[in-house]
């Protein structure tokens, strides 16, 4: 067989996602209504998306980080950053990806709110 497997929606784009792709869409669905729903006491906030944390060479935990949270300082925003990989490589499946996504989303928008999961979000469970 010649040509591609699955032909595009739209002409000049992959008509398959790569998983980083993926997960970025993902990321963004989760985010999206949790942010509206809290921006008012959030300010500003930059969610983004890295493969893996950098760990310095004498790390000494035996687990790898799900997510960064730097908090923002004057005119620079707050930085939320999730690990692609590590949160993939806990996961089973796809309802499990999201679950696990969710989770650490609103364990951080939690913390920086000086809230619980629970009152960031009624889903969450403890």
């Amino acid at each position: 067989m010649r040509g591609p497997g699955v032909l595009p929606d739209r002409p000049g784009t992959p008509a398959l996602r790569t998983p980083r792709q993926r997960f970025d869409q993902l990321v963004l669905d989760v985010v999206t209504p949790l942010d509206e729903r809290w921006q008012r006491h959030l300010g500003l906030v930059e969610y983004a998306v890295e493969d893996a944390p950098m760990l310095p060479d004498d790390w000494g935990d035996d687990t790898v980080p799900l997510s960064s949270l730097v908090r923002g300082k004057g005119q620079s925003p707050t930085r939320l950053v999730l690990f692609r990989r590590p949160i993939e490589h806990r996961a089973s499946g796809r309802d499990e990806l999201e679950a696990m996504v969710h989770t650490v989303v609103v364990e951080q928008i939690a913390e920086l709110l000086n809230l619980t999961p629970g009152q960031v979000d009624e889903r969450y469970e403890d």
